[in-house]
């Protein structure tokens, strides 16, 4: 995956996704996983980069970005953290505690906001079926296992054209954080 995962980012956004689900601040797990990779995909189409950075699997229930559930059903190095911020109950993430906007741009919190608006009145199951219908999840189709979705299916099913382009780039800003001592997940 050319792109770094961004846990403070990650976390920012499922938070902008939680404060949108109203006065309680909770949502469905898989349903806000959905909504995190769709806005994930159409900031790749728009710009070339996702918001999270998170490597996408295709699974049973359709696409799903890895370290966030690794986060939520905590198997990840900094489950911990994540807890201080989102918890688990049961099938539902709730907001904790708010960790603000400060690492995500408007048009992050923007592309958020439409996705919610979008989606906000379907169910997880709904979400499934329509994750389901994206070519690089049929391309990638698991069955009952997972497989990994290369970044460049994703960017030709946006009908992005310079995908390797694209996956140079990140490969570079990838260098560039390492050399500068970046927190690499």
């Amino acid at each position: 995956m050319p792109f770094r995962f961004d846990f403070l980012k990650t976390v920012q956004a499922v938070a902008v996704l939680l404060r949108l689900a109203g006065a309680h601040r909770r949502d469905n797990y898989m349903r806000l996983i959905k909504l995190l990779y769709i806005a994930d995909r159409r900031s790749l189409q728009e710009t070339g980069r996702p918001i999270t950075g998170d490597r996408v699997v295709a699974m049973k229930h359709g696409p799903v970005l890895s370290n966030v559930l690794d986060l939520i059903n905590d198997r990840h190095h900094r489950s911990g953290e994540w807890a201080s911020f989102i918890e688990r109950d049961g099938f539902e993430i709730a907001l904790v505690q708010d960790p603000g906007n400060s690492e995500l741009c408007p048009y992050e919190v923007d592309v958020l906001q439409a996705v919610w608006t979008e989606h906000c009145d379907r169910d997880p199951w709904q979400l499934v079926d329509e994750t389901h219908g994206l070519a690089e999840w049929r391309k990638n189709d698991p069955g009952e296992s997972s497989k990994e979705i290369p970044i460049a299916d994703i960017l030709e099913a946006v009908g992005r054209t310079d995908a390797e382009q694209i996956e140079e780039d990140a490969e570079a800003m990838n260098r560039i954080g390492r050399l500068l001592g970046a927190d690499c997940e």
